[in-house]
């Protein structure tokens, strides 16, 4: 059976490392995740392992919480802190309410310039390879919406605001906008997500914590139960050789379980439903 743990990621690491790290602890060669954080950001990811890697295009994980430092001044190729510098200027912290006016301004559905040191790829090759490379290439706008977003802590050099975002918005893209409509140059200096849906950075482990055996696992109708309708069979074999079951429900998509034991995921084509990957 597979398992899911949250892990609270360290600055510096790569979500690669964390996967190789937790590869050597649990030793198997089957663990994913279920999104990226860059190496400068801190905090959430949701680690799948062995079977549980079957979730990973299931995990729809619509809104994602982060916390948010901006350092006004400096500016970076990356639009993060780790980034090369490319300019500085001398710039005055704009008050309260007009940084809270702009960070509200941003409330609801928009348009994203993802940046170049993402790994989306435009025609087969990763943004940040042309970056790397030097080379140009037309990057389309993607659909985002901010649900929530609000400015925490203020002083002469940084501002701090959370914000809960939906899955794919790029924080230091939405920090750069933020800056602009401010009128001022900046950079991300600090990101952390606290938040994956339902899944909450407080219940997270870190690295040392699971190497020395101090954690708790989720399993796969946990993690699946919070986004699905649960659908409880009455008889399992039926299932596991993906039979096909005529069922009075609405919802296209159902997660079949026996017992709190996630057994596949069906979806509705002309109102039967039909197994498209089972868990087990």
């Amino acid at each position: 059976m597979g398992k899911i743990i949250l892990v609270d990621k360290a600055k510096g690491m790569t979500s690669f490392d964390v996967c190789f790290k937790l590869r050597k602890i649990f030793n198997t060669k089957r663990i994913g995740h279920t999104g990226t954080l860059d190496p400068n950001a801190t905090g959430l990811m949701m680690v799948l392992i062995d079977n549980a890697t079957k979730i990973n295009q299931f995990v729809l994980s619509a809104r994602k919480e982060y916390i948010a430092t901006v350092k006004i001044g400096i500016l970076t190729d990356s639009e993060d802190i780790d980034g090369k510098v490319i300019l500085e200027k001398k710039e005055i912290m704009p008050d309260k309410e007009k940084i809270e006016e702009t960070l509200e301004s941003f409330l609801g559905k928009s348009k994203q310039v993802p940046p170049m040191t993402s790994a989306i790829k435009v025609n087969g090759k990763k943004l940040y390879e042309y970056q790397r490379n030097n080379e140009t290439v037309d990057i389309k706008e993607r659909d985002i919406e901010v649900f929530e977003i609000k400015l925490l802590k203020i002083n002469e050099e940084t501002f701090v605001f959370s914000c809960i975002v939906s899955s794919g918005t790029y924080i230091r893209s939405l920090a750069q906008d933020v800056l602009k409509k401010l009128n001022i140059i900046g950079t991300l200096s600090d990101l952390k997500r606290t938040r994956i849906d339902d899944f909450k950075l407080e219940d997270a482990y870190t690295l040392e914590e699971i190497n020395e055996g101090r954690f708790n696992s989720l399993d796969i109708y946990d993690v699946l139960s919070k986004y699905y309708y649960v659908y409880e069979v009455a008889n399992e074999s039926d299932v596991l050789n993906g039979k096909a079951l005529k069922l009075e429900l609405n919802e296209d998509t159902i997660l079949c379980v026996k017992d709190k034991k996630a057994l596949a995921i069906y979806k509705k084509e002309n109102n039967v439903y039909r197994c498209v990957r089972g868990l087990l």
